[in-house]
């Protein structure tokens, strides 16, 4: 097996060496970015209850699916009235399954890197962490990883997660993208193999996101952390990531180098849970203006206990259950086109109150200690990981629990090979055909997971949802149903990676 001879800088020349202010000074406008705090404060801050006939007017706006404004979302984070809340709740799930189906997306999160050169406060990765056991994987770890995550557990999809460290440099990137794609495992019947490895990454130059996007990774994922600038400066005391705007122009690069899709999401915790979605609303606004492409997913992880992290304990802004779901709900009614990832940060009680409410994606089966696949254990280490998990569920009793209460788990990523990405999955998302390819799609990769990776219990509860949803697939498509029982016969056989 290859082993890159990557060159190794120290960590403060490669720190400095990492901003480029042209690549973000030619999207400022008037020499300030697109994040008004004065002006959002302001609007969060009116205490005076949103007219009822105007909630219902911006509610039938997200129903059309439709990006709010930032007045529009403001007025719903006033809401009160229980009635408005619960239509509101209402159309958050209604838009969801016009859009998206019953379907949920699963992935793993690998963490391939825990080096880091930044001081987060609220981190566990932070530079000044002496708990923390540091560790870069080799490309021949990363591939041991990744038999066990597709040959053993099924899964089709991950986000890999790097430290920001000359260590886990663009070159080491790279390389472990392509090591991933290239791992096969046999299963049961067919194989295991990884088909969408999106990248969870530090802001990257120009040049290095094309070489990215040469590698062939699928999402490109940058969280803001905060939108917030004071709090921002706070908890970001020193290493790269303490500039603001070089983070937050990170998407424009991205999209500018020629990635088809990217990623937004806030930590909420770190400030006031209402402000961050404002933020959240004004990002995707702002690269739907200057890119005419809006964020594939956004996210919305909540602060979770962390080795040695101080802000975990210090914070004023700890969102309660009540107000993460209100979070949920305004974020799927704000851009009612995107994905939503719910992590397992939360817990299994939590997942199963939120899901309904919007989300499209979630992790399974997920471990964060760099290389703990392999070691097959689900202890956490509070000094080997990021943070600590609220479920550690395995993928097939989350699969179990998604079947048994009216989901399918989607492990689809044909979109993504047919061309369904950027400007164009964006279209088929709002005019609500994606939701058709998908629906196919999941059908066939979920009788593919069944038969090479299910537990009994789990495929008995399957078997039930697939005959539910071949008898929907025969009923609104009664003209394609031959060709696509084709395909899912074909399946059902042994072939594998079919899709429409």
């Amino acid at each position: 097996m290859k082993v890159l001879d990557i060159p190794r800088a120290h960590p403060s020349d490669w720190t400095r060496d990492r901003i480029r202010p042209e690549e973000i000074e030619k999207y400022r406008s008037g020499g300030r970015d697109f994040i008004h705090d004065e002006e959002i404060e302001q609007q969060i801050s009116d205490p005076t209850p949103p007219d009822p006939s105007h909630v219902r007017d911006i509610i039938a706006k997200s129903r059309a699916l439709q990006t709010l404004t930032l007045e529009e979302l403001a007025a719903l984070i006033r809401v009160r009235d229980p009635e408005l809340w619960a239509e509101m709740r209402t159309a958050a799930g209604d838009i969801k399954r016009k859009v998206y189906d019953n379907r949920i997306v699963t992935f793993a999160p690998l963490y391939i890197s825990n080096r880091c050169v930044n001081n987060c406060l609220y981190c566990g990765l932070r530079a000044a962490n002496d708990h923390m056991q540091r560790r870069t994987l080799t490309m021949d770890e990363v591939r041991r990883e990744c038999e066990t995550l597709a040959g053993v557990i099924g899964h089709k999809r991950l986000i890999i997660v790097f430290g920001e460290h000359p260590d886990s440099n663009v070159d080491y990137m790279c390389e472990t993208i392509r090591t991933i794609y290239s791992v096969k495992v046999k299963a049961r019947i067919g194989w295991g193999q990884i088909r969408r490895v999106n990248v969870n990454a530090p802001p990257m130059r120009l040049e290095e996101l094309r070489r990215l996007k040469d590698a062939g990774i699928g999402t490109y994922q940058v969280f803001q952390e905060t939108y917030h600038h004071a709090t921002y400066a706070r908890v970001h005391p020193s290493g790269y990531k303490a500039d603001y705007s070089w983070r937050l122009y990170t998407m424009h690069r991205a999209l500018e180098a020629g990635i088809d899709d990217v990623g937004i999401g806030a930590l909420f915790g770190l400030y006031d849970w209402r402000f961050e979605i404002m933020g959240l609303l004004q990002h995707a606004i702002e690269l739907e203006a200057a890119t005419g492409i809006g964020p594939h997913t956004i996210s919305f992880p909540r602060l979770e206990p962390a080795e040695n992290a101080p802000y975990v304990q210090e914070t004023r802004h700890a969102v309660s259950d009540d107000d993460m779901e209100k979070v949920v709900v305004l974020l799927r009614l704000a851009v009612p086109y995107t994905g939503m990832i719910l992590t397992a940060r939360e817990t299994a009680d939590m997942r199963r109150r939120l899901l309904p409410l919007g989300v499209t994606q979630t992790d399974a089966s997920s471990r964060i200690g760099v290389g703990a696949y392999r070691e097959g254990t689900g202890d956490q280490r509070a000094d080997r990981q990021q943070f600590l998990l609220g479920d550690t569920r395995s993928l097939d009793e989350l699969v179990r629990d998604l079947a048994q209460t009216g989901y399918i788990t989607s492990f689809c990523t044909a979109g993504y090979r047919c061309g369904r990405t950027g400007q164009c999955i964006m279209d088929l998302l709002r005019d609500g055909i994606e939701g058709k390819f998908c629906k196919l799609n999941a059908v066939i990769t979920f009788r593919e997971w069944l038969d090479d990776f299910a537990s009994p219990e789990t495929k008995a509860v399957g078997e039930i949802v697939l005959e539910r949803e071949l008898e929907e697939i025969r009923s609104r498509a009664p003209k394609g149903f031959p060709k696509f029982m084709e395909f899912y016969e074909r399946t059902a056989r042994g072939e594998r990676d079919l899709y429409f």
